[in-house]
């Protein structure tokens, strides 16, 4: 058992956690482990039954008087400005306390280490564990967590020379005070969350706080592939306090890194240095993975790591589950699991990866359902539909692509195969990317990944025998 980080100038001291999931959890512990006084609350019984059976205290802190309390831990999932603060965060800002977050105690815990955040609406984190694994490849201790969903308060404590490489969330950068990252990385910005941000100033913002306190010795990196993002490249680069590298998979970029063709090129020394063709890493396919990549070779170069260790890294990457997470090859029928694309545009990113497609889709429906994918529906060569938006999708496809009403995540893979192995072509894709929400038939996208992960290992086995 790895030891437990200890939080400085908590000891004695009484602090406030709201929220007793992981991350929640975590801290709360963490924090009485040091010493503190530890006030917690969860609006979810069940979460504070769970926390006093480790010996956590808690008390309804929507009530309490906060005028002896040191800081406040919030949980990034409960609002403290938009659209409604939580009563608790309004009384203990109305007291003058500190709202802050397991990131900003696990920076304060470990000082002499290296801190790599990265944030983006999409692909923080295939990034993150991409830049993990490739230091790791390189040798460097390393840590991984933050929204990936590993509580940074449950990772090793590091020293001098460790990484901790953190996903970052919108919610959790506005809850980092005073947390500096050596190497900050912004992958894109899209519309999300704005509720929660009052609309989209507020959630860039928000997003831009990655490169908050940077100075000389500090690296930015930022995609240049979205107007957003571009925008904060020029701001940065006209206030020069940090080391700025832009990245695109749209155009080349002079002084950054880039991607055409699926050719990854350095020209951070000026001289447009191929470094590997990106169609070659299984783990990473299409142009919004060529980004993850990209800016996981602006971090490595920021480390001084050699081209041929990053390539490495590239090439042996394993993906992350339920994100175009190769399954198995059978009979030369692929299986691809992308049970994390739970809305039409997450399942475009899959789709315009492949040709020979057979498509598992449906589940519980998004708002708009699957119109906007229409342009890549010519790769689709059968579509398999299951759970509740069955019929809309069928509706959407009519005319337009094969389609069978299969009801079931069994029923899909087992007709998908069946139809697979009778066309007999060489490239063929069986693809879960459902474009839905997970909760008609499953607990979360992780269940439904590994429910598909299950039934293609019935294939294997069954094949093998």
């Amino acid at each position: 058992m790895s030891a437990q980080i200890r939080i400085p100038g908590v000891g004695k001291e009484r602090v406030a956690v709201l929220g007793l999931a992981r991350s929640g959890l975590a801290a709360a512990e963490a924090l009485a482990a040091s010493g503190a006084e530890v006030w917690a609350w969860d609006d979810d019984a069940a979460k504070r039954a769970r926390a006093e059976a480790r010996g956590i205290s808690c008390r309804d802190l929507a009530e309490v008087d906060f005028g002896r309390v040191l800081f406040l831990v919030m949980s990034p999932g409960i609002p403290h400005t938009h659209p409604t603060p939580h009563p608790a965060a309004a009384r203990a800002k109305q007291a003058g306390v500190l709202l802050t977050s397991d990131i900003e105690l696990l920076g304060r815990a470990c000082p002499d280490a290296l801190y790599v955040g990265i944030t983006g609406t999409n692909g923080k984190s295939t990034t993150t564990t991409l830049v993990g694994h490739m230091l790791s490849v390189a040798g460097r201790q390393v840590q991984i967590g933050g929204n990936l969903g590993v509580p940074a308060l449950t990772l090793d404590p590091l020293g001098e020379g460790g990484i901790y490489v953190l996903e970052m969330s919108s919610y959790q950068l506005e809850l980092v005070p005073t947390l500096v990252f050596d190497v900050a990385v912004l992958l894109n910005i899209t519309p999300d969350h704005l509720d929660r941000h009052g609309g989209i100033e507020g959630y860039v913002a928000a997003k831009r706080r990655i490169f908050q306190g940077q100075d000389s010795d500090d690296t930015a990196v930022v995609a240049l592939d979205d107007a957003e993002s571009e925008a904060i490249y020029d701001d940065l680069v006209a206030t020069g306090r940090q080391q700025v590298v832009p990245i695109s998979v749209s155009r080349s970029v002079m002084g950054g890194v880039f991607v055409e063709d699926g050719l990854l090129t350095d020209d951070t020394g000026g001289w447009g240095s191929p470094i590997l063709d990106l169609r070659l890493t299984p783990a990473l396919p299409g142009p919004h993975n060529w980004q993850n990549a990209a800016a996981a070779y602006a971090v490595g170069h920021a480390f001084e790591i050699g081209d041929r260790t990053i390539a490495k890294a590239l090439l042996t990457y394993p993906g992350l589950a339920h994100r175009q997470e190769r399954i198995a090859v059978i009979d030369g029928i692929t299986y691809i699991n992308d049970s994390k694309a739970t809305n039409a545009d997450a399942a475009a990113k899959a789709l315009a990866c492949y040709e020979s497609i057979y498509w598992i889709v449906g589940g519980k429906p998004k708002e708009g359902g699957i119109v906007s994918l229409a342009p890549h529906f010519k790769d689709v060569r059968h579509a398999f539909l299951i759970g509740e938006a069955a019929d809309s999708f069928a509706s959407t496809l009519e005319g337009r692509v094969a389609y069978t009403h299969s009801g079931d995540l069994k029923s899909a893979v087992a007709a998908a195969t069946a139809r697979a192995r009778a066309d007999g072509l060489g490239n063929a894709i069986v693809l879960l990317s459902p474009a839905c929400a997970s909760f008609d038939q499953f607990a979360d996208f992780e269940a439904r990944g590994e429910a598909f992960r299950a039934l293609v290992g019935s294939i294997e086995r069954e094949r093998a025998a």
